[in-house]
């Protein structure tokens, strides 16, 4: 769907795959852990928000009102993470690298790379209060959408990164939503209907003139896609 490079981590305790956009590390891919499927957990993307110190973190998002599921834990050779969610169960990692060189910033849009976040929060302005309390992001624009409300966006470094709404009476829980840029929106439509995947809502087009459509792939899976229609 996306156009991402995949190989095996060499991992020998877990099954991990490494996704890729040329030489940038875009994100992994693993099954479920057993006692995660147990839970009740399904097929997801989970985002990771980079800290300085993940156990600190960790104790900062339990003070907070969420919760960690799992870690803080090594990756060796890789850096420390640890799964957590929200006061409303909305999931996140918490990350910090081995490397003290930071990711290189790519430009809007490019193709292969996260171009949106966007939270379906259990209530809005208490996840906003949430996450900007932790992590220091900002209120960027308000758009009001009528019956659907707010829709909050957000800015990481002064940089508008994401959006925050409060879920719909339909949706079963809170959760983050991934927007992945596409060269072409139609032509990725049909990628995911010949792979197997269905598309839930769009293509829409919004403010700034980008088209989006949300997805899901063959297990379940939400994810979004952005970028020009043609």
């Amino acid at each position: 769907m996306i156009g991402w490079d995949a190989e095996d981590s060499g991992m020998t305790d877990r099954r991990y795959m490494l996704l890729s956009m040329g030489p940038t590390m875009e994100g992994g891919l693993m099954p479920i852990p057993k006692d995660a499927s147990k839970a009740g957990v399904r097929p997801a993307w989970m985002g990771y928000i980079g800290v300085d110190d993940v156990d600190i973190y960790a104790k900062r998002v339990k003070a907070a009102g969420g919760a960690i599921h799992r870690g803080p834990e090594d990756i060796p050779g890789v850096g420390r993470f640890a799964v957590a969610g929200d006061p409303h169960g909305a999931g996140f990692m918490l990350f910090k690298g081995d490397g003290e060189q930071a990711l290189a910033a790519t430009p809007a849009g490019t193709p292969g790379h996260v171009g949106w976040r966007e939270l379906h929060a259990g209530e809005r302005e208490g996840a906003f209060a949430f996450y900007s309390g932790l992590f220091g992001w900002t209120k960027a624009e308000a758009v009001d959408m009528g019956p659907a409300g707010v829709y909050q966006t957000f800015a990481i470094h002064g940089t508008q990164a994401g959006g925050m709404m409060t879920k719909t009476p339909q949706t079963p829980a809170p959760f983050w939503l991934y927007y992945f840029n596409v060269e072409a929106v139609d032509s990725a439509m049909a990628r995911v209907k010949d792979g197997g995947g269905q598309i839930l809502n769009g293509p829409l087009q919004v403010p700034g003139g980008s088209w989006i459509v949300q997805c899901s792939d063959p297990q379940g899976a939400m994810f979004a896609m952005t970028g020009p229609r043609r």
